[in-house]
């Protein structure tokens, strides 16, 4: 089959199929943007709810340079990923000092933004200013990957250039947006990772995969993470009607983020460790709740094991008294880590 009877049929698949998103069907490269974004790390069900609260508050390029970082934290938090929030936050207001606010057209020029790789510079060129630039994400990835039979991997120098150049021959020059809009939808609907329906795929005829009993295998892959175990022990302390908090501030996870005092060692400690423990040792009369909260929390690179232990004092030392003292209800207010969240919803 030709590429262009290729593009039309996905393009009438898609007419008949696709999703009503929020941010199709639209031409603001701002929320455009902010879309690809969130769905980088996020499924669609997921993303939706908070791409309209982002956009509601933040609904254009300076509000959100405007916008401190903490804030824009907190309308990320649960999203993951926060990097991708103060990059976010970083390119608003390096748009309005270089470009005075107005989000730029060039393909270059929107590359060389913070945050920004060429899948979202070519999806927001072609999808706002519907300029031919292919996209190829996991989703485009996986339909040329079958529908071409290609074993090369996907995550290999030579394969993205590969798939880079088989996704700009299928490309339709004269309907960018809707090509690669369906060709994404195609993969995120029909062609999906596992047990796809092929028997009512248009595009089974010429499928090389489906000929060659591969769509299970393909597309593959070379690298395999290695993942880091981490042991996290943190302390809600209590003191009246106080409680402490400390911000992370180290290039690592939740970088930004909010947290409660934090222990890191090379496992989780038991209730009965805690009044030894050299930051408690020198307070008197601590009180420490037998029901300490476990949970496992998995990323892409790390496997985090948190225990969180509740404390009540009625004095603070020189380690307190350099964290940040907040009332309890006030929690609400501050940006804080996933782990922390599942504490809080627990107690809550």
């Amino acid at each position: 089959m030709l590429p262009k009877n290729i593009s039309n049929t996905l393009v009438k698949w898609y007419s008949e199929n696709k999703r009503q998103l929020p941010w199709r069907d639209i031409s603001d490269p701002y929320r455009i943007w902010i879309s690809e974004i969130i769905l980088q790390q996020t499924r669609v069900n997921q993303g939706m709810n908070y791409y309209l609260r982002f956009v509601e508050r933040f609904p254009d390029v300076v509000s959100l340079a405007d916008a401190h970082e903490d804030e824009v934290l907190k309308y990320w938090q649960g999203l993951g990923y926060y990097s991708r929030a103060r990059n976010l936050h970083k390119t608003a207001q390096i748009i309005v000092e270089k470009f005075a606010g107005v989000f730029p057209k060039n393909y270059t020029e929107i590359l060389g933004l913070k945050g920004i790789g060429e899948y979202t510079a070519a999806a927001i060129s072609s999808f706002a200013y519907n300029k031919p630039f292919a996209v190829v994400d996991g989703n485009v990835y996986r339909v040329l990957s079958r529908l071409f039979g290609l074993e090369t991997p996907i995550d290999s120098t030579v394969g993205k250039k590969e798939f880079a150049k088989l996704a700009e021959n299928l490309l339709d020059k004269k309907e960018p947006a809707l090509h690669n809009q369906a060709i994404m939808e195609f993969g995120a609907l029909q062609c999906v990772p596992v047990q796809p329906d092929c028997e009512h795929c248009p595009l089974k005829s010429v499928c090389e995969a489906n000929k060659l009993g591969l769509v299970e295998k393909l597309p593959l892959k070379t690298s395999k993470t290695k993942v880091r175990e981490r042991f996290f022990n943190y302390f809600y302390i209590q003191c009246r009607d106080s409680i402490f908090i400390q911000k992370r501030t180290e290039k690592d996870i939740w970088q930004n983020l909010f947290e409660f005092p934090l222990v890191e060692s090379d496992r989780l400690f038991e209730t009965t460790e805690i009044a030894q423990n050299e930051l408690f040792s020198d307070i008197p009369d601590i009180e420490i709740e037998t029901t300490a909260y476990s949970f496992k929390h998995i990323l892409s690179h790390q496997r985090l094991f948190a225990r969180f232990f509740s404390l009540k004092i009625n004095s603070k030392n020189s380690y307190l008294n350099n964290l940040i003292e907040i009332k309890k209800d006030e929690i609400d207010n501050f940006a804080v880590s996933r782990l922390t969240s599942l504490f809080l919803e627990k107690i809550s």
